[in-house]
């Protein structure tokens, strides 16, 4: 971004302040704590419903491009993932805690057949972390507007609060991106994987086929200058 460029905060701020409003500057610390209303209409709109609801003033949050949002995140955390595969030890039959039919062990002995036939399946959860620029590559050209200012966090204050999230152009396009690979990964985490691979194998085989080109240039003797071949 110029040096001279204003950021969305600063646009979003300026309008706020022509609709008599005043832009309050805040953080947020707990989302979890927090009751939030999300609200489906635009800028404009917003600020319309906010002088309904007798509004002063409006909470006004930046929002920055994080480096991790260019890493698959499928939502579940590593107790949900554990649970899900059985790997804290209960029953995967849905019997509940103290089941003791010993479905699960059949359920567990049964899937590991299946990975010897057919190879392993895996679950969306299983890419966790994996980058989504090797899926789409145009992701990687905003590794360097990390940190940058992507947004604003509006919200009304009150006991529910309403809010809305506003993103600057670029950020829109990104986000679309990073919606595209997360999408191939959840319609098939197989082929994912595989297209990552073979990106890999094709990239390993293009470095070995320029070292050859390097040696061969190597093993030529140097030329001989005239004064050389005169002394001769």
């Amino acid at each position: 971004m110029a040096k001279n460029e204003k950021s969305v905060t600063d646009l979003v701020c300026e309008h706020i302040k022509k609709q008599k409003l005043l832009p309050i500057p805040v953080q947020t610390l707990n989302e979890e704590a927090e009751a939030t209303r999300y609200f489906g209409g635009d800028l404009k709109e917003f600020l319309a419903a906010a002088k309904t609801l007798g509004a002063k003033g409006i909470f006004v949050e930046t929002l920055y491009l994080e480096d991790d949002e260019f890493y698959y995140d499928s939502g579940i955390d590593d107790e949900e993932y554990l649970a899900m595969n059985g790997a804290d030890g209960s029953c995967t039959c849905g019997c509940g805690d103290n089941c003791d039919c010993k479905k699960g062990d059949k359920k567990k002995s049964k899937k590991a057949d299946d990975d010897k036939v057919d190879g392993v399946f895996l679950e969306p959860e299983d890419l966790d972390g994996l980058d989504l620029s090797l899926l789409r590559p145009e992701i990687a050209k905003f590794l360097d507007r990390v940190g940058e200012c992507c947004g604003v966090r509006l919200t009304v204050p009150g006991v529910d609060h309403l809010e809305v999230e506003i993103f600057a152009d670029w950020y829109d396009e990104f986000a679309e991106l990073v919606d595209e690979a997360s999408e191939i990964i959840e319609e098939d985490p197989n082929g994912a994987l595989e297209q990552v691979e073979a990106m890999f194998k094709e990239a390993e085989k293009a470095a070995k086929e320029e070292d050859k080109s390097v040696k061969k240039i190597s093993a030529h003797p140097p030329k001989k200058t005239a004064s050389a071949k005169a002394k001769k």
